[in-house]
């Protein structure tokens, strides 16, 4: 029979994930039972997608903001800290600017505009261009920025994250001066001691940083580097990936990957014959259209991956193929003669025209962020997402 559906993602409900539990047992059983219960089978090449926050629940994660402040105080001491670039978010950031508070004297503020690196807004950029303000080479202070622009609720949350984010700040008794800028360099003329908050642009910052005078500088990925008191850490990335746990506990990104994914694929293999690929993942690469976010807020889509999901597509753009190499041909000859040039393709389509407009990105990158979409962020249950006809074409 002629095969008709291509690609296949299933999210997959698990038990609530506890700390000390087997996360690869519990992956490997629920992935059996689906299995059973809605009577798919295994092949070779199909994926078992896990999300991080359930990786790092079963390895105990977690932090403080305590610990947090700790681990802080050690780096900068009695110092006046920039903390710069962070994402505008309740979940994400402001729990870790608690713990960061709690650990200094005093903190600047600076906030990117006019949004933060993931596309949160503190300002429309239509306004910027009624006020005549060059995002690029001015520097507002918060009385300033508030005479331009008065005050801006997050179109998502409701928060205007200016006042929010200096509330965290001055519930210690710390003082808080919030600055506006996108040139690392600005804070420098406020102190020399620097906590860089941004994601995906932190090694230019600190490099920025470095160069001009900085004395004490770090990033996100630095705090939490190592366990402070007993505390997690991830060792790569630190503070970055984490989320809001409770009022006071984060949960870390997850650590030693590596050997969770290789072993589910191996009792994998044990239990099915077939060789699946596993991946674990955080946040997708997408933007909202209507908020203008884009979800990346992770430091990597994905932290482990088994080798079968390494490198890019390569694949052949169709539509390419039927408006141009095959223009005259119509039903199965046509068809015929797609399948024959896809079975034919070369193994490295970099720059070749039929490949134009397909999307060329990390295998990792393209799953979790389907994976990410499939499980959502909410109370769907599905942490766990099984990919099957990823890998497959017009072919087969």
């Amino acid at each position: 029979m002629e095969r008709i559906v291509g690609t296949v993602a299933r999210g997959l409900r698990c038990p609530i994930i506890n700390r000390g539990d087997n996360i690869e047992d519990i992956v490997v059983e629920s992935v059996l039972k689906a299995s059973e219960v809605e009577g798919f089978t295994f092949n070779d090449k199909d994926i078992v997608s896990i999300t991080e926050s359930i990786v790092a629940r079963a390895q105990g994660n977690y932090a403080t903001i305590d610990h947090i402040a700790k681990d802080v105080s050690s780096k900068f001491g009695e110092e006046t800290v920039g903390v710069i670039f962070p994402i505008l978010s309740r979940n994400r950031f402001a729990i870790c600017l608690r713990g960061i508070a709690k650990g200094v004297k005093k903190v600047v503020l600076m906030l990117s505009y006019p949004s933060d690196e993931v596309g949160n807004h503190l300002v429309d950029l239509d306004m910027l261009d009624e006020k005549g303000i060059n995002p690029w080479t001015d520097v507002l202070t918060e009385e300033q920025f508030r005479g331009h622009f008065g005050y801006n609720k997050h179109a998502f949350t409701g928060i205007d994250y200016i006042d929010y984010y200096k509330s965290l700040v001055e519930e210690y008794g710390i003082e808080c001066e919030v600055i506006f800028s996108n040139s690392p360099k600005t804070i420098l003329d406020y102190t020399k001691h620097v906590l860089t908050c941004d994601i995906h642009t932190r090694f230019r910052t600190k490099k920025i940083l470095k160069a001009n005078g900085g004395i004490s500088v770090y990033s996100l990925d630095d705090i939490l580097a190592e366990s402070m008191d007993g505390s997690g850490y991830n060792e790569d990335y630190g503070l970055l990936g984490s989320n809001k746990s409770t009022e006071d506990d984060v949960k870390l990104f997850p650590r030693n990957c590596q050997p969770v994914v290789d072993n589910i694929q191996h009792i994998l293999k044990e239990k099915t014959g077939k060789d699946i690929e596993v991946m674990i993942y955080g946040d997708g690469a997408f933007k909202d259209p209507v908020g203008k976010i884009w979800e990346l807020a992770d430091p990597v889509v994905s932290p482990a991956y088994t080798p079968g999901l390494d490198g890019t597509p390569n694949e052949i753009k169709l539509k390419y193929l039927a408006d141009n190499n095959f223009a005259d041909l119509r039903g199965d000859d046509l068809k015929k003669a797609i399948s024959q040039f896809i079975t034919d393709k070369d193994d490295d389509l970099v720059g070749a025209m039929e490949a134009q407009g397909t999307t060329p990105r990390k295998l990792t990158d393209l799953i979790g962020s389907l994976s990410d979409l499939t499980s959502g962020s909410g109370d769907k249950g599905t942490p766990i997402v099984f990919i099957q006809g990823y890998f497959d074409n017009f072919t087969k």
